[in-house]
């Protein structure tokens, strides 16, 4: 029988190499789980997911199971970087890579889809006929604009004219709205939906923000949709700026909002009392919206945030109004126009918030960002 000591140290010998230092699918630092039949290393919570795959995935502990030396040899050969040479061969572009913050569902896909299903080893047009056909049709549950029950409703994304169309009924013949990729925004948001594979998805309309929340049964379906977006996205930006290359643009297709999250907001004179407000800041569209309640279909307002060269900063607030709410944590956001008054219900939240809005703040504007800011400020 081979040595526990030894094999086990050679294995946490090559779990610092280079490319086998990180988690092969969500790039987790000093991942100490590893595929034997995949000669991969992966952290804790990928290996779980390994474990639903036992047809193609096979996992033991570096450190706490016995290793044969065949299977510590073939992990000496593979690792993360052969592995990922054959399994991530093709991955297109618009793809979505999990990180580690990311939800199970993406996660789940990515993995599944590497090795379970092997989308891009080069070996078919798996990723032709799934993400880049034309149209693409998935029965979602939606929930409704004005009250918490979801509805079954027919979306239909269209590469062709670069649209997300949704229905109320199968035979329905005009959409009940059409949303164009110009503006749209798609992201997991399962515990904000409380359902696994939530997903939101947000344009502009009448000027504001509207969100859409959906979600599929089938994780396969709801991921393979997100991706199809993204897909559809990278088609419209590379249409919009023919001389940008894709990794320009691969930043623009989706993105997850900077912070979210519940702030007590007073009005344009500060001596109006504080309410309780919903508020997300994306960092890709420079914008802090707010909200009622966090599943609302529609923002109440929404604030550009520019860069402190053109008079925009935030603060630790002042002390609490002679109107003030529960809450003591004050935030000061100051903008040419207006100063927005905020207030945190704890301190760390409130040096979270400050981070997020401070990161906004010094990070350089586009020619797209001059032009939003534009229209913000002559409410077009």
């Amino acid at each position: 029988m081979a040595s526990l000591d030894r094999n086990n140290k050679i294995l946490l010998d090559l779990v610092r190499q280079p490319g086998n230092n990180l988690c092969a699918d969500c790039g987790v630092p000093e991942p100490d789980w590893a595929s034997y039949t995949l000669g991969i290393f992966v952290c804790l919570n990928c290996s779980g997911m390994h474990r639903n795959l036992p047809a193609v995935s096979r996992i033991k502990s570096i450190r706490l199971d016995l290793w044969d030396d065949s299977l510590v040899e073939f992990m000496r050969k593979t690792g993360n970087s052969a592995a990922k040479a054959i399994y991530e061969k093709c991955v297109p572009a618009f793809f979505y890579r999990p990180q580690q913050r990311d939800c199970i569902v993406l996660k789940d896909q990515w993995i599944r889809a590497k090795y379970e299903r092997r989308e891009f080893t080069g070996e078919n047009n798996y990723v032709q006929q799934t993400y880049c056909s034309d149209p693409i049709e998935l029965t979602l549950w939606k929930k409704g604009k004005d009250n918490k029950q979801f509805l079954k409703r027919i979306f239909l994304l269209s590469r062709k004219d670069f649209t997300l169309r949704y229905f109320i009924k199968e035979d329905s013949k005009l959409p009940k709205a059409v949303i164009t990729m110009k503006d749209l925004n798609a992201v997991f948001q399962p515990e904000k939906i409380c359902h696994g594979h939530g997903l939101q998805i947000s344009y502009m309309h009448d000027k504001r923000t509207r969100n859409l929340f959906v979600y599929h049964e089938k994780g396969q379906l709801i991921v393979a949709l997100f991706n199809a977006i993204r897909a559809t996205r990278l088609a419209y930006l590379q249409k919009k700026h023919p001389t940008l290359r894709d990794n320009d643009l691969i930043p623009q297709i989706t993105g997850r909002c900077l912070k979210e999250g519940y702030m007590e907001k007073t009005g344009p004179t500060h001596r109006e009392p504080f309410k309780k407000r919903w508020f997300t800041l994306c960092s890709v569209n420079r914008k802090l919206l707010y909200f009622k309640n966090p599943l609302d279909a529609t923002e109440l307002g929404a604030v550009f945030i520019g860069t402190e060269s053109h008079s925009y900063s935030a603060s630790e607030g002042r002390g609490r109004s002679t109107r003030g709410g529960r809450w003591n944590c004050g935030i000061t956001l100051k903008t040419p126009e207006r100063e927005f008054v905020f207030m945190c219900e704890q301190e760390q939240e409130q040096k979270d918030w400050l981070e997020a809005l401070r990161k906004v703040i010094t990070q350089p504007m586009t020619p797209e960002d001059y032009a939003n800011e534009a229209n913000m400020r002559r409410g077009t």
